[in-house]
């Protein structure tokens, strides 16, 4: 029966955050294409936490937090930029749903590991918090991908995966002091300042429209 409510307050919180990013999308994408890419959110998760064990032997907090910050964000990379080259991939705000659903898989599967290792209320707390940071930590990498596909400047990639990681190891550096519940408004604070940001590249994706239209997506 814990499994169950383990597996409940881990999908709900997922399923809710992708409605709230993939709403915005007036031509929804294809259900196989959104699930192979939930899939490869998930080996991202895999092959992150596999890649993070050789961290421990890092004696510096800080260069722990930002190769952490690095490996997961690039993963979560891989995970969204195996949809780019399909055809569906034919709206600059595709990079968006594509990354937000490969980082929600990610965040999925790592709070379901979390939930087995320390409970269901470790799991309510990283479903609440942690899955939407996840989620708004990959925005810039689904504008990136957008850009770099409707502009052809490839190195978009690289600035979107930088500014991701800065904001996972900087969230992550605010997330050692929630030990003190007064924390936690400032926390909230951070989560809607980084809603705002993402919501803001959503609305500089719009001038991209024009040229997707042109380019007939290939």
């Amino acid at each position: 029966m814990s499994f169950t409510v383990l597996l409940a307050v881990t999908l709900l919180p997922a399923a809710f955050w992708f409605w709230l990013f993939a709403r915005r999308d007036i031509h929804p994408e294809p259900a196989w294409l959104l699930w192979r890419t939930f899939g490869y959110g998930a080996l991202a998760w895999l092959l992150s936490a596999a890649l993070e064990l050789s961290f421990n032997a890092v004696p510096v907090a800080w260069v722990v937090v930002v190769l952490t910050a690095l490996v997961e964000e690039g993963a979560k990379l891989l995970a969204a930029s195996t949809a780019v080259r399909e055809r569906d991939f034919d709206e600059p705000v595709d990079g968006l749903v594509y990354a937000v659903t490969a980082a929600l898989a990610f965040a999925l599967f790592e709070n379901l590991a979390y939930g087995l290792q320390y409970g269901v209320g470790v799991a309510v707390w990283r479903g609440s918090f942690t899955m939407l940071a996840h989620a708004l930590f990959s925005v810039p990498i689904g504008y990136a991908l957008a850009r770099a596909h409707f502009t052809r400047e490839r190195w978009w990639r690289t600035r979107g995966l930088l500014l991701s990681a800065a904001l996972h190891a900087g969230f992550n550096g605010l997330l050692h002091g929630v030990e003190q519940w007064w924390m936690l408004p400032i926390l909230a604070l951070v989560l809607f300042a980084l809603y705002r940001i993402a919501d803001r590249l959503y609305q500089r994706l719009a001038p991209l429209k024009d040229m997707s239209s042109e380019q007939g997506t290939r």
